[in-house]
């Protein structure tokens, strides 16, 4: 592909609204029904208010679209950050969730500001530090936590108050002893969001799922009138006395999404008085740290999905999340990143700027304010349906199969992080699989010189021919240098990726090789890798590859 059949690239700024508002306000609103629901559950589910939620996709929307550096990437709450902010509500409350909450907002403001500078400082692309199998294995373990708190809040039960693993093991408890009509809101709720999407219908397939389980859970609600407190009676168990099969069960507005009618209270100002504690800057850096590498990670991707083939400019994209956090603590919003189901939907709407995403959050804004009866109106097991479908995808059979086609040193990686954050937290098992990712490289003979530093020379060859040779190892720990380097060559030359002398390189640089060599012939150059005389650890495009004693022969 060259540049002659990019489509033309559409405007940005006043001149985008002008041309493309049509397109982009269809899709605000399409994205907009998707973004309500899991915005309330969202925050539920962290130990905030609902209208936390909505406050934080408020501002990604109306701010962040007007000053980050992506295109068509939707800001706003994410079950990425479940973990971390209930963790920090519960950590820094003791006991008590309005003060935690309060505290936590301190924490999002400080990380916010902690991400403009990252911005400025121009760190954008340590988000590559990270290798992948531990990425997707933090992902995978937020998944797992998430059905894990949220199973029970979709059939109404409560579990005993104890660890990941003791709500893990009261599961079955809960299946038992459902309350039956919350169940079933919930249940029916999760089976839409399994099959709406195996619809063949066109026109009901363009219908959000999510806005679908809300609705249906509204009617399902009004109908065991959950507005009124009250005993219901369903066949269940033997009464010994009458011989009859019953079992009650109660039911009111406990099982309804609680907000006020006053859009202003909703909002709360943070404390900042422990900001001395270790605790505050757990919180701080758990927040600054997910979010950032979420958010870099969505906006890399939805790139790849833009038909238009724009890249975003990670550092400003950066910068705007961490502005969008530091005005959604000041208010009494939740954290928010640059959030992948909502930017899918957005592109696959017809989006053409970034004014979609202000559209979506001046749409919530207007909903709120003028209908919060209908947002009151939800069942939080319908909620909590989405939630447990959410945390499924990130942590779904397929995931783990994925990550084990590529090679089985991944997959190892991959599980010894999702067991190190269910044991401990999430920075903690994240070091440790980037330790064991280290040490995993150590005994396959990586040079210690060359495990943080990256032996590379780039070389211009007469006319448009431009080679980089690559000495040694390449690993997620050492390439920052080398993937500056091919970010700033000129388009258009033709590049040879010369490989004869590396020694190792892991999957998480050969996955960046790959989308670099993608997008630059997307843009009119030419790339070639030489130098196939490495073993690979799988049959996987992408795997790991090492130079043996055999090869080095050859």
């Amino acid at each position: 592909m060259n540049d002659s059949t990019l489509q033309a690239v559409p405007e940005t700024g006043v001149a985008g609204l002008k041309k493309y508002w049509h397109q982009d306000l269809i899709s605000g609103f399409l994205v907009f029904l998707i973004a309500l629901p899991l915005s309330l559950g969202i925050a539920m589910a962290s130990g905030l208010p609902p209208m936390a939620g909505i406050l934080s996709a408020i501002v990604g929307g109306m701010f962040v679209s007007r000053i980050n550096g992506s295109f068509v990437t939707i800001a706003g709450p994410a079950a990425g950050l479940i973990v971390v902010i209930l963790d920090a509500v519960q950590t820094m409350g003791g006991g008590d969730p309005m003060a935690g909450y309060r505290y936590t907002l301190a924490a999002i403001v400080v990380a916010g500001l902690l991400q403009i500078g990252i911005g400025f400082l121009k760190l954008g692309s340590l988000s590559s530090f990270f290798p992948t199998s531990v990425v997707h294995g933090m992902l995978a373990a937020i998944g797992i936590i998430i059905i894990t708190k949220q199973i029970h809040v979709m059939l109404g039960a409560t579990p005993e108050p104890g660890s990941l693993f003791s709500s893990m093991a009261q599961v079955p408890h809960s299946i038992m002893n459902m309350n039956s009509e919350i169940a079933f809101i919930g249940i029916v709720g999760l089976l839409i969001m399994i099959l709406w999407s195996r619809l063949q219908q066109p026109l009901l397939k363009k219908i959000p799922a999510p806005i679908i389980v809300v609705l249906l859970g509204i009617g399902l609600g009004m109908y065991f009138d959950l507005n009124h407190t009250h005993i219901y009676h369903v066949p269940h168990q033997l009464d010994m006395l009458t011989g009859h099969l019953v079992h009650e069960g109660q039911v009111g507005p406990n099982y309804l999404v609680s907000i006020s009618d006053h859009f202003i209270s909703s909002f709360y100002f943070p404390d900042f008085s422990k900001i001395t504690e270790v605790e505050f800057w757990v919180a701080v850096i758990s927040i600054c740290l997910v979010g950032s590498l979420e958010s870099l990670l969505t906006t890399i991707a939805v790139d790849k999905l833009d038909p238009y083939k724009r890249r975003s400019n990670l550092d400003k994209d950066i910068i705007g999340i961490g502005a969008g956090n530091t005005l959604s603590g000041l208010i009494g919003g939740t954290a928010m990143i640059s959030e992948v189901v909502r930017s899918s939907a957005n592109i696959n709407n017809g989006a053409k700027t970034g004014w979609a995403n202000f559209f979506h959050g001046a749409i919530m804004l207007l909903f709120v304010v003028l209908f919060p009866e209908v947002i009151h109106s939800i069942p939080l097991s319908a909620l909590a349906a989405l939630l447990v479908f959410t945390g499924f995808k990130l942590a779904a059979p397929t995931e783990f199969s994925k990550v084990l086609k590529v090679g089985s040193e991944q997959f190892f990686m991959f599980i010894v992080t999702i067991i190190g954050v269910l044991a401990t937290d999430l920075l903690i098992g994240v070091a440790i699989g980037i330790v064991v990712k280290l040490l995993v490289h150590i005994l396959r003979g990586v040079w210690w010189n060359n495990l943080f530093k990256i032996y590379f020379t780039i070389k211009e060859e007469a006319g448009e021919q431009i080679t980089l040779k690559l000495n040694g190892s390449a690993l997620f720990a050492n390439f920052l240098p080398m993937k500056k380097a091919l970010d700033n060559l000129p388009k258009g030359k033709n590049i040879i990726l010369d490989l004869t002398n590396a020694y190792l390189i892991d999957h998480t640089v050969m996955e960046y090789m790959h989308d670099f060599i993608h997008d630059y012939e997307a843009h009119g150059g030419h790339c070639q890798q030489i130098g196939d005389a490495i073993h690979t650890f799988s049959d996987h495009d992408l795997a790991a590859r090492l130079m043996t004693a055999d090869d080095r022969k050859h």
